[in-house]
Parts: C-alpha cells; structure tokens; sequence
C-alpha cells in the first residue's frame, strides 16, 4: 500500500511475529500504522459462543487496522500472525506527516480503506440475507477482483482454508464443504488436489 522506500523514508520499524503471535488484541488503543512485509495476518473476533469471525486476511503490501487509528478508537478486532511474519510499524505522528507530504499515498490509502468497506458492506448484505452458496461465491468473486485483481476469466487459486472461508462468509466449516461440493457439480469453482479454483 505504502511503498517502502516512503516507509524507509520516515523511519517506519520492522517488527517480526512468530506464526500465531499477537500484534495487537480487540479493545486496544490504536497507535501505529501497520503494513504486511512478509507473511501473513488475520484481523478475527470471537463472539460469546467462542465462535471465529475473520474480518480480514491481509499479505504482503497490505496494510491493516487503520480506521480505529484514524478515527481515535480502540481496535474492534485483534490482528494475529497466521506465519512468521515482518510487518512494518509506523507511529501515529509520522503517518499523519507522510500524508501530509505524499497526497499520492494519502489517495491510494483512500482508495484502499474504501474498497474494504464496500466488502464490509457486501459481506454484511450477504451474510444477513444469502444461501451459504451465494456467500461463497460473492466472497471468491470479492477476493479475486478485488484483492488478487484478476479478471473473470483468469483461474484463481484460493490460498484460503475451508475453515477460513468459514470463518469470513459467517458460516460453519460443513457447510462450506458441503457448498462447495455442490458449487463443483454446478460447475461455478473446481477442485484439484483439494485447491479451489475459481
């Protein structure tokens, strides 16, 4: 999101976390700009039943958490390493100060923050109103337009777990495979080598 060299250019730290660590819990102050180097991290809640929810799975160039920093709030969601990963670290005060300096960056993390709320708002219609097939699908459709930025006649090799995809439409892990079954027979995704390709 920010190229490096800018992050580099304000003294932005690289953090390591160790696959399952911690970078910051739900309810904490938010301080820092975050963005991915290496790896990968998941932003996920629980709720009073214990049940997973992933509001999001970031990679390298993505940043994350930024909205509780910008709107002076505590963090709705923890951020978790899902590999050993290198994240960089950017205090509050430099961002502020490289946006104002960069109107370039100050635009692309505009652009950014309001595609994740148009899913926000796409999964949250779907969640609330679709057939777990259709959740899915918007879900696979989201992730390769929009994330990965392939065309709809590109294959895209889900990189997520039955369990993750669960835990991102809203849905139980049997009811992903089961859909998922269904949505092969449809001919709509394939599965090789237990990959979804969409």
């Amino acid at each position: 999101m920010v190229p490096e060299n800018i992050l580099n250019a304000y003294q932005a730290s690289i953090e390591k976390y160790k696959k399952g660590e911690v970078i910051f819990e739900e309810n904490d102050n938010a301080h820092h700009y975050f963005q991915v180097h290496q790896g990968q991290v998941k932003m996920n809640n629980y709720n009073e039943n214990g049940k997973e929810f992933i509001q999001g799975i970031f990679y390298a160039g993505d940043s994350f958490g930024e909205p509780p920093l910008f709107a002076d709030i505590k963090y709705p969601a923890a951020a978790v390493a899902l590999e050993d990963s290198l994240i960089y670290k950017l205090s509050k005060p430099k961002l502020i100060n490289l946006l104002e300096e960069q109107p370039k960056v100050h635009f692309h993390i505009t652009e950014r923050l309001s595609k994740r709320l148009y899913y926000k708002s796409l999964m949250a219609s779907e969640i609330s109103s679709e057939e777990p097939e259709h959740r899915i699908v918007s879900l696979l459709h989201f992730l390769k337009k929009h994330v990965h930025h392939l065309e709809d006649h590109e294959d895209f090799e889900v990189d997520l777990k039955r369990q993750q995809i669960a835990d991102l439409a809203g849905l139980r892990v049997e009811t992903v495979i089961r859909a998922c079954k269904n949505l092969e027979k449809k001919k709509k995704i394939r599965i090789v080598k237990r990959k979804i390709l969409f």
